[in-house]
């Protein structure tokens, strides 16, 4: 199985509206598998060690995710899985955790992503949101399932309730809930800094990844705090919407060449 710890540069991809959401706007399965891959192919190309597929467009969800989205995202899982044999592929499905690992299970990704909520309860846009960790921790073991679970704690789009200290937090995460990894992130840059300098205090030999706002010019900085960093909306030009800007992409894979070196 691919080591997901080893990965450095993270990218999100996200699917157009799927079928049964309300963005959707006509697109057949097949162009939304298209999409996709040629999205695929652009990160693949430009040297990302990872990447995650996520269905962004299909907001506004509820904390359940619908069917026919769990159906769509595992047959677009199994074709980028198909074309990439090598490429490590997290699932996150907005936002249900067990939906993610569903779908990663059948169609043999690499690792899940549980960006609201592992732990604890957040309120967001779709109201309160509770975790998930009983049941995925229940789900992995009656399949017998090793996929690892890379968790969010206190997500910076959410207000969580009850909030800990950052560091209690994610020792509860890592010790109580038995995730496999953690994804960090603030609101701006010091912010996201503060937060994992507090976390590794309480789990120093996590590996911890940046959840959201890398840029080409703060990559440098991150990589001195963060195991890895995953970015969405920089390559995309300020919009998930928008496709991959394969330009920006190459600059910021040679940032973080750079940084590592």
């Amino acid at each position: 199985m691919i080591d997901i710890h080893n990965c450095v540069s993270i990218a999100m991809i996200q699917t157009p509206p799927l079928p049964g959401s309300y963005q959707h706007a006509g697109q057949n399965l097949e162009e939304i598998v298209d999409f996709v891959l040629r999205e695929t192919e652009v990160l693949h190309s430009c040297g990302f060690d990872s990447i995650i597929l996520q269905n962004m467009g299909d907001m506004p969800v509820k904390q359940q995710a619908k069917p026919e989205t769990i159906a769509y995202l595992t047959i677009i899982t199994r074709e980028i899985k198909t074309h990439f044999q090598d490429f490590p592929l997290g699932i996150l499905v907005n936002w249900d955790g067990m939906a993610s690992l569903a779908v990663a299970h059948a169609a043999k990704a690499d690792f899940i992503r549980v960006e609201h909520v592992y732990t604890g309860a957040e309120v967001t846009s779709a109201g309160i949101l509770t975790a998930q960790c009983c049941e995925i921790t229940e789900m992995k073991k009656r399949l017998q399932c090793k996929i690892p679970v890379f968790a969010d704690v206190y997500e910076p789009h959410a207000v969580p309730l009850g909030a800990k200290p950052i560091e209690d937090a994610a020792w509860e995460t890592i010790y109580e809930a038995f995730a496999d990894g953690l994804f960090l992130s603030g609101k701006d840059l010091k912010e996201s800094i503060e937060m994992v300098e507090k976390a590794k205090t309480r789990v120093p030999n996590t590996t911890i990844f940046l959840g959201g706002g890398a840029t080409e010019e703060n990559v440098k900085e991150l990589l001195q705090h963060y195991d890895g960093i995953c970015v969405a909306t920089w390559i995309k030009n300020g919009s998930l919407k928008n496709p991959i800007d394969i330009e920006k992409a190459k600059r910021f894979i040679d940032k973080v060449k750079t940084a590592k070196s």
